[in-house]
Order: structure tokens, then sequence, then C-alpha cells
């Protein structure tokens, strides 16, 4: 059995062991489920692609190339660096 602490700030941090079991890394969003007799489950949030994809797609946006991408990152880089 894996246990934690409340902080004050009513944050926990999840064992390793529950990490590892789960697959979850920094960043990962999890979910808590509160049962009706008083329980807690905590679920991670995995998104598949499917459903992130086309989220970035607008109708009538003209197509961008790869090589012109990398010139207006260059060009951001460069500014950002003056």
């Amino acid at each position: 059995m894996a246990l934690a602490t409340i902080t004050t700030k009513g944050q926990v941090t999840i064992p390793k062991t529950v990490r590892d079991s789960l697959k979850l890394d920094t960043g990962d969003m999890i979910e808590f489920v509160v049962t009706k007799d008083g329980e807690a489950l905590v679920r991670p949030i995995s998104k598949k692609v499917d459903d992130v994809f086309g989220k970035l797609h607008k109708s009538g946006r003209k197509a961008v190339t790869v090589e012109a991408m990398d010139k207006a990152i260059a060009r951001k880089m460069k500014r950002n660096a003056e």
C-alpha cells in the first residue's frame, strides 16, 4: 500500500510506485472520481491521436511548407536574440 500526506495547501505527492504503475510523467493530468461509498479513484487522463486530430485545422487557411516554417522560426529566434 502506498501512502501520501496532504500539505497545508492541499497538495499530495503521488508515490513513485503509483506514478510508475499508472505511467504518469511530469505535466500529465489525472482525474479524481469520488464514488457514492466515499472512496476516491485516481485516473490518468490520456489523449489519443483521434481526440486531437484536426484541432489546428482552419478551413480556407493556405498550406505552409516545411521550408517556410523553418524560415519563420529562424527569423523569430534571430529577433529574440537581439
